[in-house]
């Protein structure tokens, strides 16, 4: 074959005109090096290899983690874990091998993408996000990903966050707030509070690396408050208003106290006995007094929104508890987000929807399963005036994914945990390396504030261009 034909055979003679003339346009100083990465830039993205293998989480529990490389680059990415699977989640697949990780092992998930989601990505566009994420889901065949696993399923489904500000439909890319989560409790804590997490949210903060520094302050005052009563022990009886007590101390030994405000994740279906509210099941000296029922409940927030400077409470009732959570969403006290309630499933999100049940999405990705799926998500979400906060789980790595998502859809919150640990840190900081920011505020009806009140329609965010929100 002649100069002449290969030329003609791959059109480079206009290729290479094309890229020329790119580099006159441009006025560059390094034509060479300009007109490589025009020619680069402009060959079609094609995946080659999709690789993944057994890693652990943050928990020394198994996960699933996957290498996949492009014509133009190698990308990684891991599956985040939850300390429970609850009946609407897709299913996270593990090996039940109990001589192995104590049956946790996720060998079974990790030759399901080597040996068959491979097979079927070969040659596929990485920026066809829902074309890859349904060949995955037309493998599986199942409405729970039982046979592939979710957590196999969501290794592959991984883009970039400008990619997902792309395939969403989104225009602007904004830093959300994030939760720090400063005191744990529920029933995988070592203590005896009833709720999950007490959570700040440095919302008068000028810059992220403010907002980052009045979180990491707060929770190192709170530690030290913990350490001069004899660590938790001052926390074997805490009632939740004790708890907010020592929270707020902390916050005003910062000396940020009208710049924080708090969030609570309740998670009251770990304590839902029956009908009634157990808010010392974890007291083994408990006397039965702390017995509560859903109305009960209601006052109990009513009193803690009046008292402390609250702004969203997850999950204050049990799962299927939609009578109660509805009533009290409807005095928009605060933000009413759903989490165990909606188990981020389309069908739950459409019913809470259609019945004004909450107003708030608390999206955790391995529920899901994909990314297209987690889109759509948001979108009905939005559609509804609701707020949306991207989860951290129990079971994280240090894939920042999350951070990404979170900026890629503007979701405007971002429940990060504790400003501490690397898992937990690199997503905070994952956050901050996507934009350069600009002094935030508060955006709520197209005017902003320098606080939060009582929700649905408004978002919170951090970044740039946040008067065209």
């Amino acid at each position: 074959m002649s100069v002449q034909e290969y030329l003609d055979k791959h059109a480079l003679s206009r290729k290479i005109e094309d890229a020329v003339n790119a580099a006159v346009r441009a006025k560059t100083n390094d034509p060479v090096l300009f007109i490589a990465n025009h020619m680069f830039k402009a060959v079609k993205s094609m995946i080659t290899k999709v690789k993944a293998r057994q890693i652990l989480d943050s928990r020394g529990i198994p996960t699933v983690e996957v290498e996949l490389s492009t014509n133009k680059g190698t990308f990684r990415a891991s599956a985040p874990s939850g300390p429970s699977s609850g009946l609407y989640e897709a299913i996270e697949l593990r090996d039940g091998d109990k001589g192995i990780y104590l049956g946790n092992s996720v060998n079974k998930a990790v030759r399901n993408i080597n040996e068959k989601i491979s097979e079927a990505l070969i040659g596929m566009d990485p920026t066809l996000q829902s074309q890859i994420d349904q060949v995955m889901l037309d493998l599986d065949k199942t409405e729970k990903k039982g046979e592939l696993g979710a957590n196999a399923i969501l290794a592959v489904s991984v883009p970039l966050y400008k990619h997902i500000a792309d395939i969403s439909g989104g225009t602007n890319t904004l830093l959300p707030v994030p939760f720090f989560t400063v005191l744990s409790g529920g029933k995988h804590a070592g203590n005896n509070l009833a709720i999950r997490e007490i959570m700040i949210l440095p919302i008068g903060a000028k810059t992220y690396e403010e907002a980052v520094q009045m979180g990491a302050e707060t929770y190192h005052h709170l530690k030290d408050r913990l350490l001069l009563q004899k660590s938790m022990a001052c926390m074997d009886a805490i009632s939740v208003k004790e708890a907010l007590d020592l929270v707020m101390e902390a916050i005003g030994r910062t000396g940020h106290n009208e710049k924080i405000k708090i969030a609570i994740d309740v998670a009251a279906t770990e304590f839902c006995i029956g009908t009634k509210y157990d808010l010392d099941f974890k007291n083994p000296n408990k006397s039965g007094q702390n017995f509560k029922t859903g109305e009960d409940m209601i006052e109990m927030y009513k009193q803690l929104c009046a008292d402390y400077p609250i702004v969203s409470i997850g999950d204050p009732f049990d799962k299927e508890d939609w009578e109660h959570t509805k009533y009290f969403s409807s005095l928009q006290l605060c933000q009413v987000a759903g989490d165990g309630l909606l188990m981020s499933s389309p069908k739950r999100i459409e019913k809470a929807i259609q019945e004004s049940t909450c107003n708030a999405l608390l999206l955790k990705i391995n529920q899901i399963g994909t990314v297209t799926e987690a889109i759509e998500a948001v979108k009905m979400a939005k559609d509804a005036h609701w707020g949306v906060m991207v989860a951290h789980r129990t079971g994280e790595t240090e894939d920042t994914f999350i951070a990404d998502l979170a900026v890629g859809l503007v979701t405007g919150q971002f429940k990060a945990g504790a400003p501490c640990r690397g898992e937990r840190l690199c997503n905070c900081f994952g956050l901050k390396q996507n934009l350069v920011t600009k002094p935030t505020m508060l955006v709520k009806d197209g005017e902003f504030h320098d606080h939060l009140e009582s929700v649905p329609d408004q978002q919170i965010v951090f970044g740039p261009d946040s008067e065209n929100i």
